[in-house]
């Protein structure tokens, strides 16, 4: 077994340029880490290239031996501790990690889907990740994200995505409004947030519609606010406050 024991390897070089946007986007590849994505990509059956494993950390079994028997099915690096400090993004690494391609990655819209988010500049890693584990626990399968946005594949928004990442279509728009402006010609309601309206997210049918999600500080831009065939607003709801519902048409408690 041959262990890599330079960090002037072209293959760790590799991997800690990726941590970078630009490198990312040139070489269409991201990197995840830990046992439990690494067990998601392969359940998923993400493209992986490379799986990087610690030395160290296979010989006191922190990888199970179900795992090391699927890992053995692709292309695996060991490396020593040295090196893995000098190429992991976590304070506390788990010893394993891996480089996906970016085949999610597709500009094609599926106009079959009922419903569609778009993210108009989110800007936390944080707040990216939790969109995509929301969208993808309600079975919606792609996301308009527009190049404002924060990068997907960024190492902190694809760990806080859980695993998600790898069932959801990334479309990433250079012009989100010239996108939306084309989905409403397939028959879509763009819907976004507003503080000018009376309606509330709990009022209206979210049939073929996209969802449009804003900045943090600046909500949906001016621009694609034009284009909405509605807006909506998410009010502060107090404990047992009555609302009709449009899923049921009946009076409901949240």
């Amino acid at each position: 077994m041959q262990i890599i024991t330079s960090k002037d390897n072209e293959l760790v070089k590799h991997i800690k340029k990726l941590k970078d946007k630009k490198q990312r986007d040139i070489s269409k590849e991201y990197v995840i880490e830990g046992i439990k994505l690494i067990q998601e990509a392969i359940q998923e059956k993400a493209k992986i290239k490379k799986i990087v494993i610690c030395e160290e950390c296979e010989k006191v079994g922190n990888i199970s031996k179900e795992l090391m028997y699927e890992i053995a099915k692709y292309e695996c690096i060991y490396v020593t501790t040295k090196v893995y400090e000098y190429i992991t993004e976590v304070k506390t690494p788990q010893g394993i990690l891996a480089i996906i391609s970016q085949e999610n990655s597709q500009e094609l819209i599926d106009y079959s889907a009922d419903i569609m988010v778009a993210l108009d500049g989110i800007q936390d890693p944080g707040n990216l990740g939790t969109i995509l584990r929301t969208i993808d626990s309600i079975g919606l399968k792609q996301i308009l994200v527009s190049k404002e946005t924060a990068d997907v594949y960024n190492p902190k928004v694809v760990r806080s995505t859980m695993g998600a990442i790898f069932r959801i279509k990334i479309i990433e728009c250079e012009n989100l409004e010239e996108t939306l402006k084309e989905i409403k010609k397939q028959n879509f309601n763009i819907i976004t947030t507003s503080l000018q309206t009376d309606k509330t997210i709990y009022e209206i049918k979210y049939n073929k519609s996209v969802i449009v999600i804003g900045n943090e500080a600046n909500g949906v831009s001016k621009n694609i606010q034009k284009i909405a065939n509605q807006k909506v607003k998410i009010p502060m709801l107090r404990k047992n406050r009555e609302f009709k519902c449009f899923c049921c048409n009946r009076n409901c408690f949240i």
